[in-house]
């Protein structure tokens, strides 16, 4: 890669509530990276922008409104990011802010792990390649992940955590899944659910006296009208189905 001229940048962080346990992604990591690439380039780091613990599914983020702010305001020349799928995992949404900020050449937009410098037009159609491959196989993944969950649920499989009243045993069944079992006290709070709507009680007023019984939900929380609908909506389908 050529040698970038000296310019000042504005670095861009992420990390998603999953990403934040993984090694490599932290926003130390990438902040050591961005600072590493600056040093290396002749860049003057104008400042480090960050959002911690959001996802990529929308550009609507505070620390990215702030990043593309510094451009608007010629406080920065460039953005820099550690790695692309930090700034976004969507060609859409790239594509938007290509149009917007970066296609006329106004401003850069630079990646460590890609080695991608969008001021050329080689680095934008790289640039494009990457997040387009990178989207192929994320719905290629969500597709098998869709079809496998199907022919389970087609076999009368159980998918997803054991709701309220029921938990997976220790026992097998002949296909090697867990089988799934009554839970005596969780079956009497369900029991105590369907009463106090019986006594005409709205889900938010069932929320209430659970909180004030003690009693807790699947997680040991404290309970809301959305938890108490789900379970009724469950209760409703199993009694049908019987």
């Amino acid at each position: 890669m050529n040698p970038i001229k000296r310019s000042r940048v504005a670095a861009y962080l992420r990390v998603s509530t999953e990403d934040q346990a993984s090694h490599g992604i932290s926003l130390e990591a990438q902040r050591a990276k961005v600072e590493q690439y600056c040093q290396l380039y002749e860049l003057t780091l104008v400042a480090v922008c960050e959002d911690a613990g959001v996802s990529a599914k929308t550009t609507d983020r505070p620390g990215l409104r702030r990043a593309l702010g510094l451009l608007e305001s010629r406080e920065a020349d460039g953005l820099l990011v550690a790695k692309l799928d930090r700034l976004t995992r969507s060609v859409g949404d790239l594509g938007a802010l290509l149009s917007r900020y970066f296609e006329a050449g106004t401003w850069s937009l630079m990646s460590v792990a890609e080695n991608v410098d969008t001021t050329t037009a080689a680095g934008r159609l790289v640039l494009n390649v990457l997040v387009s491959v990178a989207q192929w196989e994320r719905e290629a993944i969500g597709e098998r992940t869709r079809d496998a969950l199907s022919h389970l649920r087609a076999q009368g499989v159980r998918n997803g955590r054991a709701g309220l009243g029921w938990h997976y045993s220790e026992a097998r069944d002949e296909s090697g899944r867990r089988e799934i079992v009554s839970d005596a006290g969780e079956a009497a709070t369900v029991r105590l659910i369907l009463r106090l709507k019986g006594k005409g009680l709205s889900y938010s007023g069932i929320a209430r006296e659970l909180d004030k019984r003690g009693e807790k939900t699947k997680r040991g929380g404290s309970w809301d009208h959305s938890t108490v609908r789900k379970i009724l909506k469950r209760s409703d389908k199993l009694i049908a189905r019987d």
